[in-house]
This record gives structure tokens, C-alpha cells and sequence, in this order.
């Protein structure tokens, strides 16, 4: 039998995780007079929409992590989802470090790539051993999804980048 302390350790580790993504990302994220002055298409959301999104993405993640490492059968598998859990925590800092500290938009274009497909194989293997982990997950890809095209709009309306 698992203790009362141990059930919530998937939930308060995925929550930590969540939180240093967050405030690294954060920080990370400049909307300042460089950002400003890029052109962006008609259709981008607005700046104030990205905060809740977010934040409701990284509650979404941190309980679908703590079922998925809840009912992972193995060990081995509770280490994949744990491993898997923090890569795409630092692949969604490091894209807001390319993006906005870097000022590189076309490198965080690649690297997004690498974000989505961290959040695919995150919904494949959870969904072994927990399709509401998978369940969970989608609005996740989806709003990566509209910011990988976001990201590349921006590029192909203000290259070159790194001059």
C-alpha cells in the first residue's frame, strides 16, 4: 500500500516543475520594444490571452503527468514519464530563450518542432497506462500548434533574423 505522503509526491513534483517552467519562461519572455515592433499577423491572440492559457496548459499537464506517473505499471515506465515530464519542461523554456532572449525566431521555429513532438510521445506513452493523461494533453499540442504557426508567420513577415 502506498502512504498518504507518496500519492502526492507525482503531483507536487509535476507542480514544481510546472512552476520553474513557468517563471524560467517568464522570465525568459521580454515583451518589449524588440518584440513590439515586429510585424505579426491579424489573427495572433492577444498578449493578455497568453498568461491564463498557460496557465491552465500547465495545470492540465501537471495532472495528466500525476496520473500517467500514478498508473504507470513499472518503474521503468514512471522513469520515462518522469524523463519524459522534464525534457519538454526545458524544450518550452529553451523556446522562449531562442524566441525572445536570442531574439531568433527562426531558430524557435526548429525547436518548437522538438516541443510538439515532446508533447505527442508524452500523449502516446501516457495513454498505456492513462487515456485521460492523453486526454489532457491536447489543448497542450493544440495551442503549440497555433503558436509553431504564429512563430513561423513572424518569420516570414520580418526576415532576416540575426543581422
Amino acid at each position: 500500500m502506498i502512504s498518504n505522503e507518496a500519492s502526492w509526491m507525482p503531483i507536487i513534483i509535476a507542480s514544481g516543475v510546472a512552476v520553474i517552467t513557468a517563471v524560467a519562461g517568464g522570465l525568459a519572455t521580454d515583451i518589449g520594444p524588440w518584440y513590439v515592433a515586429l510585424k505579426k499577423p491579424s489573427w495572433q491572440p492577444p498578449n493578455w490571452l497568453f498568461g491564463p492559457v498557460w496557465t491552465v496548459i500547465f495545470i492540465l499537464a501537471v495532472i495528466a503527468f500525476a496520473y500517467a506517473w500514478k498508473h504507470a505499471e513499472t518503474p521503468i515506465d514512471q522513469s520515462i514519464t518522469i524523463a519524459l515530464f522534464a525534457a519538454n519542461a526545458v524544450l518550452n523554456i529553451f523556446w522562449s530563450v531562442l524566441f525572445f532572449t536570442l531574439k531568433r525566431p527562426d531558430w524557435a521555429l526548429v525547436e518548437v518542432a522538438a516541443l510538439w513532438l515532446s508533447i505527442l510521445v508524452m500523449i502516446v506513452f501516457f495513454w498505456r497506462f492513462s487515456a485521460l493523461s492523453s486526454f489532457l494533453l491536447l489543448p497542450y499540442i493544440a495551442w503549440v500548434s497555433i503558436a509553431s504557426f504564429l512563430n513561423w508567420t513572424i518569420i516570414r513577415l520580418n526576415s532576416p533574423f540575426g543581422n
